[in-house]
């Protein structure tokens, strides 16, 4: 089943256009990321699955109910933390998480002492959300949109305002969430290092339209990846290589550089024609592009690995 499906979803502020033609399928149990510089019209797809605001044009299903504003069905099974977590600032984190409670008739007391254990609050349970840090105030609204158990969690920027460490925890519990519960996962995020470890799925977005979907497996082979060599005389080096009618070897910045599929994917024997040659690497290794440089070179903003 999926747990989000879009056909043509779009949004239009008069003449300017955040959201075009967007149709994706996000299956259930997954955690699918959705990238995009800012204003490329992430939040605004959020907040339309969300039935915040109503598309100009197309329609959103989550949980297999067409979106509707104002209808209830089927937001007691959705948890959501969009933009900026918010709060009640004169209340305590326990007291703005019991206001939230009683929005999910059946939610036990011991839902809200469990999740204050399970984003690690419990030093501050009695301290005014006003006065919370950055980091803080990002749990406690986690801790808002995973408190009653839903199926499918939509999460805007989840890393946002916590520390390393805290970053870490908050993919684990994710992953957990996936793994032991069947939890969707639909979030948006600047931090690509931190999506390409937590996500299987990533869609691409840019100026409101959906450049790419690709999972984690496609991504490796998309990615540029090329042969590094260093030896005591490179330009000798470079001759041997491409005197051998095998490889096309290149120069970059006082290196060596193979690009060909064999080369990277066996650099050892670039190594024995090598030393055979009296050359032997001081350097060999395989560089690979990362997602921040995938994702620019996608959305026309960076070269990825410059080879020459």
């Amino acid at each position: 089943m999926n747990a989000i499906e879009t056909q043509g979803l779009g949004k239009s502020y008069g003449q300017i256009q955040a959201v075009k033609d967007l149709s994706l399928k996000v299956a259930e149990g997954e955690i699918y990321a959705f990238l995009g510089l800012n204003g490329a019209g992430k939040t605004t797809t959020i907040r339309m699955l969300l039935g915040m605001i109503r598309p100009t044009t197309g329609y959103a299903t989550v949980l297999e109910t067409r979106v509707k504003m104002g209808a209830v069905k089927p937001w007691k099974d959705v948890g959501y933390l969009v933009e900026t977590p918010h709060a009640y600032p004169e209340l305590t984190v326990i007291e703005n998480l019991e206001v939230a409670r009683r929005m999910y008739p059946g939610t036990t007391e011991r839902a809200v002492e469990e999740v204050i254990e399970r984003l690690h609050l419990s030093e501050y349970s009695n301290r005014k959300a006003g006065d919370l840090s950055l980091g803080n105030a990002q749990r406690l609204g986690l801790a808002r949109a995973i408190f009653h158990k839903p199926r499918l969690l939509f999460l805007d920027e989840p890393a946002n305002g916590l520390d390393p460490a805290g970053i870490v925890e908050i993919r684990e519990l994710l992953q957990e969430m996936t793994r032991e519960e069947g939890v969707t996962v639909f979030m948006s995020s600047h931090i690509l290092a931190e999506v390409s470890r937590l996500a299987q799925r990533i869609g691409i977005i840019h100026e409101g339209r959906l450049l790419k979907e690709l999972n984690i497996e496609e991504l490796e082979r998309d990615r540029q990846r090329r042969l590094l060599v260093e030896t005591r005389d490179n330009e000798e080096a470079l001759r041997v290589l491409n005197s051998s009618g095998k490889i096309n070897g290149s120069r970059l910045n006082g290196s060596v550089i193979l690009t060909d599929k064999a080369s990277i994917e066996f650099p050892d024997e670039v190594n024995q024609i090598l030393v055979k040659a009296g050359f032997a690497p001081t350097r060999l290794c395989v560089e690979e592009e990362d997602l921040e440089q995938y994702f620019l070179r996608l959305v026309g903003m960076g070269e990825g690995l410059k080879n020459e």
